[in-house]
């Protein structure tokens, strides 16, 4: 990203270090990197505190490269801006082929890192909708990135935020393949496009999104939700199916908390409350149950309710898994009638009351989001 019109690097000192560890143990020379201003990034040898002042003289010199202190010092640029300064200890014509290797390593490291973060950024205003069309096709040429495959989006929601286990644990699985990417934003969910071949369907979607489940849950000891969104042929597309995939996430959340994975068209009736204006659902409730709201009843009658439903309002099959005699169902549900006004045994009752549960559960979560 640039900040006041420069450049800031993406490098991590981290791969700084573990470039200069891989360098010093092929050719046997230690190295150091600083930056413009003599802060020490990443070195191979202790004896650097008395290179601040040189780092910073030459950093103002016409040379790029010198030696000085016994060390041989270069400029790594990007875009013919000075990034770092690197040092290779010693004055020999070995230092200083090691040095210019160095130094040739880690910019090649500034311009692949600097493509993954425009990338990367392409991508989330992609997602955000932040491009305008033309400007969408003009930077994906750019970029390279094709902008008539079919792609498909997949939201990984974590149960704690900035979770980089199950941020690498993705990467590890889908960044070999250059044509997918994994990025962010918000703190939460990681945001998968994945690039699908001619014959993948939704079949392969959904074996994607179970491996994406298992391997966090092993690898990364991650608990996630995985939801998807349909597929999509153009690059100006991918933005729809990422809100498809998030209006998936919230629908599971709300109707079918005990699924892990949950794909945008497999929704059901849930996609269909989730889109009804708050005023209507109260006053759904209100023509149906007079102002009282179903989930008010008590805890053996939902219970009784919910699984009469499960067993296809079969009312011998429910009263087996309840435990309970026959005639003890069909007076709870007698008594359900008489304070509802809808027998459950009747299919159109049975609808509305089911209906009514899921509305009241879409208010409750709306609720939740406004505190």
């Amino acid at each position: 990203m640039k900040k006041q019109g420069v450049w800031i690097t993406m490098i991590s000192n981290q791969i700084l270090q573990s470039t200069l560890d891989g360098l010093k143990a092929i050719a046997g020379i230690d190295l150091c990197i600083s930056d413009t201003e003599g802060i020490v990034l990443a070195t191979t040898f202790s004896e650097t505190e008395d290179n601040q002042n040189a780092v910073l003289t030459f950093a103002e010199s016409p040379a790029d490269s010198q030696v000085i202190q016994g060390c041989q010092f270069f400029k790594v640029f990007d875009d013919h801006q000075l990034e770092y300064v690197l040092l290779a200890k010693g004055t020999t014509n070995d230092a200083y082929m090691v040095g210019k290797m160095a130094s040739f390593q880690i910019q090649n490291l500034l311009v692949a890192y600097k493509e993954r973060f425009d990338k990367d950024n392409f991508i989330k205003n992609l997602l955000l909708d932040n491009l305008l069309l033309v400007d969408i096709y003009n930077r994906a040429k750019k970029l390279h990135i094709e902008t008539d495959v079919r792609r498909a989006v997949f939201l990984i929601e974590t149960r704690t935020e900035k979770d980089n286990n199950a941020l690498e644990t993705v990467r590890s699985l889908f960044a070999i393949k250059t044509k997918d990417f994994i990025t962010a934003v918000d703190e939460k969910n990681i945001i998968l496009v994945k690039e699908l071949k001619l014959s993948d369907g939704y079949e392969d979607l959904a074996k994607t999104a179970k491996v994406i489940l298992d391997m966090l849950n092993t690898e990364a000891m991650s608990k996630v939700h995985v939801a998807y969104g349909t597929i999509v042929n153009e690059i100006k597309e991918v933005s729809r199916s990422y809100k498809e995939a998030k209006m998936a996430l919230d629908v599971g959340k709300i109707f079918y908390s005990a699924k892990n994975v949950i794909a945008y068209n497999n929704l059901g009736i849930g996609r269909l409350i989730y889109q009804l204006p708050i005023p209507l659902c109260k006053m759904f409730i209100r023509e149906i149950f007079d102002g009282k709201s179903p989930d008010e009843f008590d805890e053996e009658t939902l219970s009784t309710v919910n699984k009469f439903f499960e067993n296809n309002l079969n009312v011998s099959e429910t009263s087996r898994q309840l435990y309970i005699h026959r005639n003890t169902l069909v007076y709870r549900l007698d008594k359900l009638q008489k304070s509802t006004g809808l027998d459950l045994r009747v299919f159109e009752d049975a609808i509305t009351f089911k209906i009514a549960l899921m509305v009241v559960k879409y208010m409750k979560y709306m609720e939740s989001l406004d505190y």
